[in-house]
C-alpha cells in the first residue's frame, strides 16, 4: 500500500470516527422509536406479504420486534449514513461539492428504488414460489424470527445493490477503474451479476433471478451511459 493511499484510509478513517457519536445516538433514538411501532409495522409487512408466523422461544417475539426496528432505523437514517461516507471520501478524493452532492442524492434515490423493488415485486413473488411446495400433508408454520431476519436482509441488500451505477461513476471519477474497463467487460459483468442474482433472490427459479438480474445489467448499463455523459474516460 503506498504513502497517498494511506494516507487518503487514515483520513477517511478520522472523519468517519468523527461522525461514529451522532451515527450512534441516531441509530439508538431510531430504535426505540420504531421499538414502539413495532408491533404494527410487523403486521403491516406480514398483510402485505400474506403470512402466518409463529415462535418457538420465550424471546424470540422480543428478538424479532427488536430486528424490524433496527432494519427499520438503518431503512430511514440511510441518507445520513450516505452523507457521512460521501463526505468523508469528498476531502482524500477532491471530490467538489456539487459532484458530492449528486453522489448523495442519488445514492439515496437507487437505495430505495431497489429496497422498493425487493419489497413490492421479488419478495412477494419469491414467498409464493417457496410456499407453493406446501401439501395437505406438509404445513408451513414460519418463526416469526427468521421471516423478519429474511425480509429485512433482502429488502437492505437489494437497495444496497442497486446503487451500483454510483459506485461506477465514483471507481471511475479517482481513476481505479476506467470507463473503458466497465464497457470491455460486460460479459464479466454478467456473469458477477448473474451470481449476485442467485445469492440474492429467495428462490432459485429462473423468473425470480431474471427479477433481480435484468435491472442490475439496465443498471450497469446506466452507469456506462453516465460516464459519457460526465465525460469521465
Amino acid at each position: 500500500m503506498d504513502t497517498t493511499t494511506t494516507q487518503r484510509l487514515a483520513i477517511i478513517i478520522k472523519d468517519l470516527r468523527r461522525a461514529s457519536l451522532t451515527v450512534g445516538i441516531t441509530l439508538l433514538l431510531g430504535c426505540l422509536g420504531f421499538y414502539s411501532i413495532s408491533r404494527q409495522l410487523l403486521a403491516a409487512i406480514q398483510l402485505h406479504l400474506h403470512q402466518k408466523l409463529a415462535f418457538f422461544t420465550v424471546a424470540e417475539p422480543f428478538l424479532a420486534h427488536l430486528t424490524v426496528a433496527i432494519a427499520m432505523t438503518l431503512f430511514t437514517i440511510m441518507p445520513l449514513l450516505s452523507y457521512f461516507i460521501w463526505r468523508a471520501l469528498a476531502k482524500p478524493f477532491k471530490l467538489s461539492r456539487p459532484l458530492v452532492f449528486g453522489f448523495l442524492l442519488f445514492s439515496c434515490l437507487l437505495f430505495y428504488s431497489g429496497a422498493a423493488f425487493c419489497y413490492l415485486i421479488t419478495l412477494p413473488f419469491g414467498i409464493n414460489f417457496l410456499l407453493d411446495f406446501q401439501t395437505e400433508q406438509l404445513k408451513p408454520v414460519i418463526s416469526i424470527r427468521d421471516f423478519v431476519s429474511f425480509v429485512s436482509i433482502f429488502v437492505l441488500a437489494f437497495g444496497l445493490i442497486f446503487e451500483m451505477p454510483i459506485f461506477m461513476v465514483f471507481m471511475a471519477k479517482i481513476k481505479i477503474l476506467p470507463r473503458s474497463f466497465f464497457e470491455k467487460n460486460r460479459r464479466y459483468a454478467t456473469l458477477v451479476i448473474s451470481v449476485i442474482a442467485a445469492l440474492l433472490t429467495p428462490t432459485p427459479d429462473i423468473f425470480n433471478m431474471l427479477l433481480m438480474g435484468l435491472p442490475l445489467y439496465m443498471l450497469y448499463e446506466v452507469g456506462i451511459i453516465v460516464l459519457k455523459l460526465l465525460r469521465i474516460a
